[in-house]
C-alpha cells in the first residue's frame, strides 16, 4: 500500500468516516476532508488519492481524485444461484415494480436514491422527479432475518466483519467471539468459492440467518445484499482491517486492476 498517498473524505460527518481517518493517519496517509462545493481542490498534490463518502458527493471529484470507485453489478443479487439467496430476488424497473399489487421488500441496487423497505405494494414506492421509472431497483419477497453480518471482502477472502443487525433492529458486535463466527465463515467461503469472480476484488457483501417466522417461510443462511465498500458502515469491524478494503475499492484510478475495470463506476451527474 502507498504509504505517501491521501484519503479523502466527503464533507458529510460519519462516525466510520473518523475510524478509517484515524487508522490512514497511523499508516502515515494524509487525511483530506473536502469542502462542499470546494471540489478537490485541498487534497495533496502529486500523491495518489483513495476516497470514502457518499456517491452523490463522489460525483463532483472522482475525476479530480482520479480514483476508481468499484460498485458490485446491479444485478448481482438477482443473478446469485437461490443456494445463496433463498428466496426470490428480481432486478427490475422502478416503473415495474410500481405495478406489483403484494407486499415486497424494495431497494435501489447501490445508490440510496429511495429509502430499502417493505412496501405493501408498488403503489406505495415515492414518486419524484429524480426517480424516473427506468430507475433500476431489486425486488425480492418479505423474508425475517435473525441476524445480519457485514463482510469486507478484498481479493475474495473476508478481511473485516461485524454484526449489524438482529431481527431488522440495529445491533452491532464483532464477529470475534461471535456465536455465529464460524457458521458465517463456512457460508462466505462457499459464496466466495462459488462466485467471487462475479464481485470486485475490493466490496461489501451483507449476509444473515434467515429466521422460519411463518410456516414455509425460507431459512438457512443467505446472502443479504452487496455494497460498494467505500460508502458502507463498519459498525463493529476493525477499522485497519476495513481502511484496506476501501483503499482498494476507491483508489488510484490508474492502478486498478483489468478484472477491476468492468465494476468501476460510471460518472453520473451529481
Amino acid at each position: 500500500m502507498n504509504e505517501h498517498g491521501f484519503l479523502a473524505l466527503s464533507p458529510q460527518y460519519t462516525s466510520t468516516g473518523e475510524l478509517l481517518a484515524r487508522a490512514a493517519r497511523r499508516r502515515g496517509l494524509e487525511v483530506a476532508v473536502l469542502s462542499v462545493g470546494g471540489g478537490a481542490g485541498a487534497v495533496p498534490k502529486g500523491r495518489e488519492g483513495h476516497y470514502y463518502g457518499g456517491p452523490a458527493f463522489a460525483a463532483g471529484v472522482v475525476e479530480e481524485l482520479s480514483v476508481a470507485l468499484l460498485e458490485p453489478e446491479d444485478d448481482w443479487l438477482a443473478a446469485l444461484p437461490s443456494e445463496f439467496t433463498r428466496r426470490r430476488v428480481s432486478a427490475t424497473t422502478l416503473g415495474e415494480a410500481r405495478r406489483v399489487m403484494r407486499p415486497v421488500f424494495v431497494k435501489p441496487p447501490s445508490d440510496k436514491s429511495f429509502p430499502a423497505a417493505v412496501y405493501s405494494d408498488g403503489g406505495r414506492l415515492p414518486s419524484a422527479p429524480g426517480l424516473p421509472a427506468d430507475t433500476p431497483v431489486l425486488i425480492s419477497e418479505v423474508v425475517t432475518w435473525e441476524a445480519e453480518f457485514r463482510l469486507f471482502v478484498l481479493d475474495g477472502e473476508v478481511r473485516a466483519a461485524s454484526q449489524y443487525a438482529a431481527f431488522g433492529r440495529l445491533d452491532t458486535s464483532p464477529v470475534e467471539g461471535h456465536r455465529h463466527r464460524e457458521a458465517v465463515s463456512a457460508f462466505a467461503a462457499r459464496l466466495l468459492a462459488a462466485c467471487g469472480d462475479t464481485l470486485p476484488s475490493a466490496v461489501v457483501v451483507d449476509v444473515g440467518l434467515l429466521s422460519a417466522a411463518r410456516p414455509s417461510a425460507p431459512e438457512g443462511w443467505a446472502v443479504v445484499e452487496a455494497n460498494m465498500a467505500w460508502f458502507s458502515n463498519a459498525y463493529a469491524a476493525d477499522p485497519d482491517r476495513v481502511l484496506d478494503v476501501v483503499l482498494r475499492a476507491a483508489g488510484p484510478r490508474a492502478r486498478a486492476s483489468a478484472r477491476d475495470r468492468r465494476f468501476q463506476r460510471a460518472v453520473r451527474g451529481g
